[in-house]
């Protein structure tokens, strides 16, 4: 019986004879030769990836410096963990990286270096770790809230201002560095002194706007369809900037506390 199927009535003659052209031996060959099965493409970026790669990477800091911290490890093991961040997150930096080793060493290093110096900065001024967290806290939900509501437009030419602001400030920071040599204090930017109260005010300003670049990176990847692997990177920029805006609210409180 003729089959009323208009793929197969065409492909078969009247004598139900296969009508089509035989493949020939390299056809085979080559229809042999290709793999069974093709895996699929590496799955796109959520937000949901990015929040929880967060939390697992800022999870690590933090319990590394509540470790430092109840442990009450020596300086020279905090400086060595602070050299051995700086070289992971410079290698993350320049490598783009999105290897959750290296980001989350440069995490467990980071919070060593950070847990004691925030006990140092507790024993002195007591109180004043927990102001710095809040501040850090309300600084990334005021960017956050800035972003969201598109009060500030992140644009080529703010990203441009915004990284050559902060070379002008490593390299003003080095300079001071310097000059303290020579000089008790150096320019005074890293001093209880007004030139010193406004540099650190301006540099948490600086980390605000490096959080902005970090939300505009999130969103423009996961509208663009980046790869999975890179809400690591998105997160280890993140991990920065909050480290960054940390370690200067530690250090602008600390300017208007008294000592015991």
């Amino acid at each position: 019986m003729q089959s009323k199927n208009p793929v197969f009535s065409k492909t078969r003659n009247t004598q139900g004879q296969w009508a089509g052209t035989s493949p020939t031996p390299e056809h085979l060959q080559d229809m042999y030769n290709q793999p069974a099965y093709a895996p699929p493409a590496s799955r796109a970026m959520t937000l949901d990836d990015v929040v929880i790669r967060g939390f697992i990477t800022l999870g690590v800091l933090v319990a590394s410096a509540g470790a430092a911290w109840i442990l009450e490890v020596p300086i020279a093991v905090a400086v060595v963990s602070a050299i051995i961040a700086l070289v992971l997150g410079l290698v993350a930096s320049f490598k783009q990286s999105t290897n959750p080793a290296l980001i989350l060493g440069y995490a467990v290093f980071e919070g060593v270096f950070l847990g004691a110096l925030s006990s140092i900065f507790e024993a002195r001024f007591p109180g004043i770790v927990l102001n710095a967290v809040v501040g850090t806290m309300m600084a990334f939900l005021g960017v956050l809230a800035v972003y969201t509501l598109r009060i500030v437009r992140v644009t080529p030419k703010l990203v441009k201002f915004v990284i050559a602001a902060a070379i002008g400030a490593l390299g003003l920071m080095l300079v001071n560095f310097i000059v303290g040599f020579f000089e008790p204090g150096g320019l005074g930017l890293r001093t209880d002194s007004p030139i010193g109260i406004i540099f650190s005010g301006a540099m948490i300003l600086l980390g605000c706007f490096f959080l902005l670049l970090d939300f505009d990176s999130i969103e423009q990847g996961v509208k663009q369809g980046a790869p999975e692997k890179f809400a690591w990177q998105c997160v280890f920029g993140l991990t920065l900037s909050l480290v960054w805006i940390y370690l200067e609210v530690l250090r602008f409180v600390s300017y208007f506390s008294g000592d015991d």
